[in-house]
């Protein structure tokens, strides 16, 4: 072909691999359902099927970077709601529809499943449902419009709740090509419209690195009194290879060289780049046509096959394992940081349900497995010394598992050869059922025995912990499973722990942290957060782990108490008591004259008065009286707890290694970036 046609063909505008016109758009269905339940589209109305809605106009432009004929993407956040994400792709056929007779543009906006991915050539791999993403959006956006360039000049045309307001007119010359879609979400639909810039950054530089080489820039252009005019722009010409990187900053690496390999096999595309690091726990991001696989899949399995089998291998013949020893795929995954991405044909591509959290393709798994397998195998042979690195600390992992086994054993056995004998600090309650049964785990013994005397114990139940638990961060299962306190909860709780955890047998629906609101209760909680999301991960999940709100003042002007949470609450409550004394002096003042005032209140020991308020501020569960825990931090009608969830498992999986790991400087800088947001800081 000569080099003219090249280019042409790179344009779109002709040649066989780069065709791209209305005979390409094929229609499978109407639009009709979407508004009536938008939760079948985008898996709800709420925060994050609002920010689904980029997700699928950017995964139109993604499609085309991943086709080869965009290098640029920006997303704007505008003023009034209102995104604009913008590609220099081939931009969408504005033609006349065969089936529709309508423009192709038009086609692709206002009928579900029509676009270029249903049939022919134009995009062979694509992550996002493009004709049915955007016709989605379309739908449920109180405003849209599109801008085409293609063939020398620009296009455009608007809607409403999925219908067009106006024709699809030519507006000028263009000198490029893409396609720019600006959308409004409709208020009806989307009860609150607030945009998470962090999220949309995670999100974009997550799609920049499995996009090697494309440009995606992120804008905040909404008003200037609410939101900081920001702008960022990825571009990783290391692809995945640069994510492991990202992933893996502020940890101390043993394979300095990130092994990374790619290959074509059986029409399937495998990209895989690993790294281990000094930790107990491992990261495994999975993704298939860019789109993240939150439970893994084939693909994963295939990944996992292949690592355990190969260093099992490379660990015998190299004399790394006795005869009778093998490493699992828990011991070769302690410390693995991954990026498993594959890319599928269209025609073929399986998920497992509507979020596409599980790849389902069988020959994922094959294709991964000989890919990775052969060339992983290949990497340790050529770096002997990277092979070191991993295969000691895989060892490591090893026998540190058959040491925690033991352990194990042991503290479990205990608890069935003492009959289940619960622990002897342990107040239990007095109801056998789990789903009303509650557990406060308190600090100390002196905040314990007043939680003791404070609670209903038909189903409140008291555990003490005296001091700091071991910081499971950093210590392994074996010496955390001699740790008295946490000996003490494991058995307390009922479930075992680890692998072995069956939710199934937990005593109680409710497990309730309850530390002094000081530095040290702050500590406290964060352990006892680590404990539980490394080794009771399932109870997070489940939502039976909570955090209990004491107050931090008792305020009180004569027979009124009131308790404030914060210092902010504090000012408020003083302002309306205030308010409260002075209209009651001037009603008093117009009733009666001359009466001498009330004798000024007796102010004792860690109490201050303003304005004839007496203020105690609490610096530990033990100053409270158990009448005053009761009614402002146990008793179910007015306490206050926040229940522990996890919105993105990798990004606490993160915050945890940085706040409670073995690096210092990670930590000091999480400290410095996020100093300013703390609020009721005790020091």
């Amino acid at each position: 072909m000569p080099k003219k046609e090249k280019e042409k063909d790179a344009a779109g505008n002709g040649g066989q691999g780069g065709s791209y016109t209305a005979k390409d758009i094929y229609v499978l269905e109407g639009l009709e359902p979407v508004r009536k339940r938008p939760g079948m589209y985008i898996g709800s109305t709420g925060v994050d099927g609002l920010h689904h809605l980029i997700w699928e106009v950017v995964d139109n432009s993604l499609d085309e970077a991943m086709a080869g004929y965009a290098k640029n993407i920006s997303v704007s956040l505008l003023p009034g709601n209102r995104v604009r994400v913008v590609d220099d792709g081939r931009g969408i056929p504005v033609d006349i529809h065969k089936q529709t007779k309508v423009s192709a543009l038009e086609t692709v906006l206002t009928t579900l499943h029509a676009g270029g991915k249903f049939g022919g050539d134009s995009y062979k791999v694509s992550g996002g449902l493009h004709g049915v993403g955007v016709s989605v959006v379309n739908a449920l956006s109180i405003y849209l419009k599109a801008e085409v360039a293609r063939d020398g000049e620009r296009w455009e045309q608007e809607y409403k709740c999925g219908k067009p307001i106006s024709k699809v007119k030519k507006v000028g010359s263009a000198k490029g090509t893409g396609t720019s879609i600006t959308f409004e979400p409709d208020m009806e639909i989307f009860h609150e419209i607030k945009f998470n810039w962090d999220t949309i950054l995670e999100h974009l530089r997550q799609q920049a690195y499995l996009t090697a080489g494309v440009k995606i820039q992120i804008k905040d252009e909404r008003e200037k009194e609410n939101y900081l005019h920001q702008s960022y722009s990825f571009c990783f010409e290391s692809g995945i290879k640069s994510y492991i990187t990202f992933l893996n900053r502020g940890q101390k690496v043993k394979n300095e060289s990130i092994f990374y390999t790619t290959k074509d096999v059986n029409g399937i595309s495998v990209e895989v780049a690993l790294q281990y690091v000094d930790d107990l726990t491992a990261r495994e991001l999975a993704f298939a046509n860019n789109i993240y696989n939150q439970e893994g899949g084939s693909h994963l399995t295939g990944f996992r096959t292949a690592l355990t089998r190969v260093l099992n291998d490379y660990a015998r013949k190299n004399g790394y394992l006795k005869d009778k020893d093998g490493l699992t795929g828990e011991d070769v995954r302690e410390g693995l940081t991954s990026v498993v991405a594959v890319k599928i044909s269209n025609n073929v591509l399986q998920f497992e349900g509507q979020t596409k959290s599980k790849l389902g393709n069988p020959e994922a798994r094959g294709a991964v497995e000989s890919v990775f397998g052969e060339a992983f195998s290949m990497y340790l042979e050529e770096n002997p010394s990277e092979a070191r690195a991993i295969l000691e600390k895989v060892i490591l992992a090893l026998e540190a598992r058959k040491a925690a086994k033991a352990a194990k054993d042991t503290v479990l056995r205990k608890g069935i050869l003492d009959g289940l004998t619960l622990p002897g600090k342990l107040a239990d309650c007095q109801s056998r059922k789990a789903e009303e049964s509650e557990i406060f785990l308190v600090e100390g013994d002196s905040a314990g025995g007043s939680a003791k005397m404070a609670r209903d114990r038909k189903f409140q139940a008291i555990l003490p912990l005296r001091g700091k638990i071991l910081n499971v961060e950093r210590a392994r299962l074996d010496k955390m499973l001699s740790s008295k306190e946490i000996k003490s909860l494991i058995i307390a709780l009922g479930a075992a722990i680890a692998e072995e955890l069956d939710i199934s047998k937990l005593r109680y629906h409710k497990i309730i942290i309850m530390t002094d609101a000081d530095v040290d209760g702050a500590h406290i909680r964060t352990l006892l957060l680590t404990l539980f999301y490394r080794y009771y991960l399932p109870i997070i999940q489940q939502g039976y782990l909570y955090i209990a709100q004491p107050p931090l003042y008792r305020i009180q002007k004569g027979k009124d108490v009131r308790y404030a949470y914060s210092d902010l609450e504090k000012e408020k409550t003083l302002k309306d008591m205030e308010k409260i004394a002075a209209e009651s002096k001037s009603k008093k003042a117009k009733e009666t004259s001359g009466t001498p005032s009330e004798n000024p209140e007796d102010i004792q020991a860690g109490e201050e008065k303003i304005r004839g308020v007496l203020i105690q501020r609490y610096k530990g569960l033990g100053e409270m009286n158990p009448s005053q825990l009761w009614e402002t931090t146990m008793d179910p009608a007015v306490r206050v707890l926040r229940q522990v969830h996890i919105d993105d498992a990798s990004e606490a999986s993160k915050t945890f290694e940085i706040l409670m790991g073995d690096e210092v400087a990670p930590r000091k800088l999480f400290i410095q970036t996020h100093a300013r947001a703390v609020q009721n800081l005790d020091v």
